[in-house]
């Protein structure tokens, strides 16, 4: 289950507003506010259906591997090319691009 602080950092990452996450995933702006700010922590579903939403438009949730959790965006096709380009390591393009 991903945390209010992982959702806000998300939403920071793909750059929605909270609205547009509400609209994106049918979860109210105001259940999605008090969740970010620990005022109330919604129930699993809607935990699972606002991380779903934000995994679409490219974040990356990291669950606690003994550094804590965290989230990252992915990287575009064309970014990840690029990258295989600079390191020269060649082969499969990989997880990070994002479809």
């Amino acid at each position: 289950m991903i945390t209010g602080a992982q959702c806000r950092a998300a939403r920071a990452l793909v750059e929605w507003t909270r609205d547009k996450l509400s609209s994106s995933s049918g979860v109210d702006a105001l259940v999605i506010e008090e969740f970010e700010r620990r005022i109330n922590l919604p129930d699993q579903d809607i935990c699972d259906t606002l991380q779903t939403a934000l995994e679409s438009a490219g974040a990356v949730f990291i669950a606690e591997n003994g550094g804590g959790v965290g989230v990252r965006l992915k990287l575009n096709r064309s970014e990840v090319r690029r990258i295989g380009v600079l390191e020269n390591e060649g082969g499969i393009v990989g997880t990070d691009a994002v479809p």
